[in-house]
């Protein structure tokens, strides 16, 4: 992997001192900072770099960048490695505002994103509906869009989910988002490989499932690097849960991410509690029929790193509990072929660093369902970190499309990207 130089996180707002973590030092200028940590060269030592409660940004030869308190900075220093405090994005906003930087409005809030949705469904009315799968923390609704011909009909077709924003920092996959919904309408019919999938296929796309954390991070017109929603821990007064590190499938097994509500990274009390994850994992499960899931294969959408990864995160291993030989080969295969198309690369999970309670982990290891993690754009800080000004948007959306339309073609039978259909997905003759 490539050494990278990264543009560092913004502490907290002085304006919403409320939200800092417990412990966390009131000047706000004194709050979470990124560093570039000189020295971890394996997964092993990455790993006990998170561990620490720092959130890892960017994995280079020899070095990470992470998000990190000074306290964790410090500990991470006592690791034995060089840590080195990283300059922040300009605060570019006023008082009183709760959007982008007027440099990067063509990037989308919560209620702009509302507007998209209801325009593609007004305008592509047999080929897309919204649903509201559930509520935010703060109330606001958790929209999935699903797109097929006859929309209104539950087919038995295979379906295929792709879930965004789960960071709240993360603002480019909320414009992934917004372009496959544009892509997989206005282009039924006049192009034929986007025409025959929303034909086969059922595609479900939840463009924001943490819309609180990701107001909060613009709120005020500024960038503030908040990752997790924005629920309050009972009995501390710091804020929110990382929503990725939520889910229940080896909830809080393996050191891959903190009990501490303070850190970027932490689990939350109890698998799920987050009600963003609750209830996106909900609609999952509803997607159940017949005791058969009906979604064969996934995207989860964060930024960055331009990588294209699949399960397990919570071991080293390739196979474990859950995950064959063939399971694995299958993945690899398919995440393989993704990458061959946008330029990222393909890897395990874990061979970044060890993570548990993901939703890859889960909607493999609890649904069966092949997933896989796209980190978009950049490769690294230098081209914008977190925030990329809003003029890459329509090249490294578009990057993806056919990544997107090689996963919708292989969900009738992920394993036939080993040769394995027969085997697997194919009835025995009568």
């Amino acid at each position: 992997m490539r050494t990278r130089t990264m543009l560092a996180a913004v502490p907290l707002a002085a304006l919403l001192l409320a939200h800092l973590p417990a412990g966390a030092a009131a000047d706000p200028a004194d709050g979470p900072g990124q560093y570039l940590v000189t020295g971890p060269d394996t997964a092993e030592e990455r790993t006990e770099v998170a561990r620490t409660g720092a959130a890892v940004d960017e994995v280079g030869d020899g070095s990470v960048v992470v998000t990190a308190s000074q306290e964790q900075a410090e500990e991470i220093g006592d690791l034995g490695h060089t840590v080195t405090a990283l300059p922040g994005p300009e605060d570019r906003g006023g008082a009183g505002v709760r959007d982008f930087p007027p440099e990067d409005s063509d990037y989308h809030s919560f209620a702009e994103l509302d507007e998209v949705v209801d325009a593609t469904v007004a305008d592509h009315p047999d080929l897309a509906a919204k649903e509201v799968v559930g509520t935010s923390h703060e109330g606001r609704e958790l929209i999935a869009v699903k797109i097929t011909s006859d929309v209104g009909t539950d087919h038995d077709r295979p379906e295929v989910l792709f879930t965004h924003s789960q960071h709240a920092r993360e603002h480019l996959t909320v414009e992934m988002a917004v372009y496959l919904l544009r892509t997989l309408t206005e282009d039924y019919g006049g192009d034929p490989e986007v025409t025959e999938l929303v034909d086969t296929r059922e595609i479900w796309i939840l463009p924001n499932v943490n819309p609180d954390g990701s107001e909060y991070d613009i709120a005020d017109g500024s960038y503030k690097s908040w990752r997790k929603n924005t629920q309050p821990n009972e009995g501390t007064s710091a804020i929110g849960t990382d929503l990725n590190r939520n889910w229940a499938y080896e909830w809080g097994c393996c050191g891959g991410s903190s009990g501490d509500p303070a850190d970027i990274t932490y689990r939350g009390p109890a698998a799920e509690s987050a009600p963003e994850v609750k209830q996106v994992a909900d609609f999952v499960r509803s997607r159940v029929v017949d005791g058969e899931q009906q979604i064969t294969a996934a995207i989860d959408f964060h930024t960055y790193g331009e990588l294209v990864l699949w399960p397990y995160g919570h071991t080293y291993d390739d196979t474990a509990p859950g995950m064959t030989r063939d399971d694995y080969e299958a993945h690899a295969a398919l995440g393989t072929m993704m990458a061959d198309s946008n330029g990222y690369t393909p890897q395990q999970s874990s061979d970044l660093y060890i993570t548990d309670g993901s939703i890859n982990d889960w909607l493999w290891g609890d649904q069966g369902i092949f997933s896989f993690t796209f980190e978009m754009f950049p490769s690294g800080g230098g081209g914008g970190g977190f925030y990329p000004g809003d003029e890459i948007i329509p090249e490294e959306t578009s990057r993806n499309r056919e990544a997107v339309l090689t996963l919708l073609d292989y969900a009738d039978c992920p394993y036939r990207a080993i040769g394995k259909e027969a085997e697997y997905c194919e009835a025995p003759a009568a």
